[in-house]
């Protein structure tokens, strides 16, 4: 992309009146960013959607000199971008109308990965949260997907250590320029989710952690994502809107359950009852309705046909299949007396190991 694009990109975000809709629209139209500052005002007036109020300004000088600023804020502190219309912006962003047209970055994002989910949820996080959080991104961890969230505090930064941890790229989305950090607390983790993974952010320098910040911010989580996921959230929360985006977006949604009385699971069980959300219990719940699969299952099998090593857990989990047969997830946890959790792990273990093999109606079988 080149400077004179760039700028004219971002002269178009600094107009009052012109949201993401409107300059794609007036981008398509022109053909470019560029364009559009070269193009008559009466023609831009009859692009549908438009009209003379939201154009009221587009020529004024402030907004080329901020631009000007800005991207000089952007070369002097090494901070990248993304532009709606080139390849490495974020694919399912893409399909978005109200996406944004220009993403700012650090760090070491790479989105080629096709398998992309967002953890959402309360900034309260209880010890139910955290362990269901922690042990479900363990279970998926050989899957490789990217975690998205907010670095917030709670479930999201729960979330994206657990990534971290497990070797997984994270991203965090943020609801500010990054020239800060918010919440400042958190920037103790920001070098290690830079070495796989990264920030990115609509919000230019000048833009602090207002409260509409993170409302749009959220549709970023949602929208980049193939599903959300809600692993605690009270009645009311910035975690529910991020859920309420995501059905918009035709995407998948799912909550983790909780106890009725319990404040932060009310709006999980909420999702639920509403029929907004589906039911994650475990991690096979998410394979199993993304259709995901291994993507080293070829390399599995013949683990197996050589020699295979299984620790306490799988040997206990394969030898109760070997005896009886196909079984769901929740019956072999009551049976071999183990949390869901820990059966669901163990069994993409298994897997992976090509010992074990999945069926439709999460039935699972020994091979």
């Amino acid at each position: 992309m080149s400077e004179n694009e760039i700028i004219a990109v971002l002269r178009l975000q600094h107009v009052p009146n012109i949201g993401d809709v409107t300059a794609k629209k007036l981008i398509s139209f022109c053909g470019g960013a560029a364009a559009i500052f070269e193009n008559k005002l009466y023609n831009l007036q009859k692009i549908d959607g438009v009209g003379s109020f939201k154009l009221r300004g587009l020529l004024d000088a402030e907004h080329l000199e901020a631009a000007e600023a800005e991207y000089l804020f952007l070369q002097k502190n090494d901070i990248g971008f993304t532009y709606f219309m080139e390849p490495d912006f974020p694919t399912y962003l893409k399909h978005c109308i109200d996406g944004p047209i220009l993403l700012f970055k650090r760090g070491n994002i790479n989105l080629n990965q096709k398998k992309i989910i967002s953890i959402v949820g309360t900034r309260k996080i209880t010890s139910y949260g955290t362990a269901f959080c922690e042990e479900f991104i363990e279970a998926i961890a050989p899957l490789n997907p990217i975690i998205v969230s907010g670095f917030a505090y709670g479930v999201d930064i729960c979330a994206q250590r657990a990534a971290v941890k497990h070797g997984l790229q994270t991203i965090g989305c943020l609801a500010h320029g990054l020239n800060q950090i918010y919440p400042r607390v958190h920037r103790k983790y920001m070098a290690d989710i830079e070495k796989d993974g990264g920030f990115i952010t609509e919000f230019w320098s000048n833009s602090s952690p207002e409260r509409e910040n993170f409302l749009k911010r959220n549709r970023i989580i949602a929208g980049m994502s193939e599903a959300t996921i809600v692993i605690e959230s009270a009645e009311k929360g910035g975690s529910l809107v991020t859920a309420d985006i995501a059905n918009s977006y035709n995407r998948d949604v799912f909550a983790v359950p909780g106890r009725s009385h319990d404040k932060f699971s009310v709006g999980c069980n909420n999702l639920l009852k509403q029929q907004k959300a589906q039911m994650l219990t475990s991690a096979a719940d998410l394979v199993y309705n993304l259709g995901w699969e291994l993507e080293n299952k070829k390399s599995a099998v013949v683990q197996k046909q050589l020699f295979v090593e299984l620790d306490d857990n799988e040997k206990h989990i394969y030898s109760y299949l070997q005896k009886e047969g196909k079984q769901l997830l929740d019956v072999i946890s009551l049976d071999c007396k183990m949390p869901v959790f820990k059966v669901s792990s163990t069994l993409l273990n298994m897997e992976m190991k090509g010992v074990v093999r999945p069926l439709p109606g999460k039935l699972f079988e020994a091979i």
